[in-house]
């Protein structure tokens, strides 16, 4: 008898799906993350209609119809870096694979140095400087790290924000990607 009201409830919320997603299309923003704080269980940060609206109705179409298949996200998985982390630990742990995911290659495709650095870095000792707002800044790479103004920090990225107030890719703002000008390296 429970088996029965299951399915009854299921193919109801089946049934609903259409008319869930033709209400997305009347609802105003502040309705929108309404509904994405109760479908998500977090509060959304974009007050994009659209955005919203395609969000919701992925959500909606998961939560009636059944999330991606563990090969899907086995294959999620090994696309690494460029899904936004928070959506790969959800989908992670609903559908918990039994065999864990590779590591994720680095974006130039090799996976490391073989005493664990990021093989993207310049090698030890190497001086990397930036001018910003008309100030030069020096850091070094170093074994455990990168050294800037006499500390050591663990990552370019933290560097950057350090220099800039804000969030910057640390390769980019010392000029290591797509071949940037706007750093020097000079390897001591």
């Amino acid at each position: 008898m429970a088996k029965r009201g299951t399915a009854r409830a299921a193919r109801q919320q089946l049934a609903d799906v259409p008319q869930q997603l033709a209400a997305l299309a009347t609802m105003p923003v502040p309705e929108l993350a309404a509904k994405y704080l109760e479908l998500y269980g977090e509060p959304t940060r974009s007050r994009n209609r659209d955005y919203l609206k395609k969000r919701l109705a992925f959500r909606i179409q998961e939560l009636a119809e059944g999330s991606l298949s563990s090969r899907a996200v086995a294959r999620i998985s090994e696309l690494g870096d460029k899904l936004p982390e928070r959506w790969r630990m959800r989908q992670v742990e609903e559908t918990k694979p039994s065999v864990p995911p590779p590591p994720p290659a680095s974006v130039d495709g090799r996976d490391g140095a073989a005493d664990g650095r990021d093989a993207r870095l310049p090698p030890p000792g190497t001086v990397l400087t930036r001018v910003f707002k008309g100030v030069q800044h020096r850091v070094t790479v170093r074994e455990g790290g990168i050294e800037y103004e006499g500390q050591l920090h663990r990552s370019l990225s933290f560097v950057a924000k350090l220099i800039t107030g804000t969030a910057w890719n640390g390769y980019s703002f010392f000029g290591l990607k797509d071949g940037g000008s706007k750093q020097k390296a000079v390897t001591r």
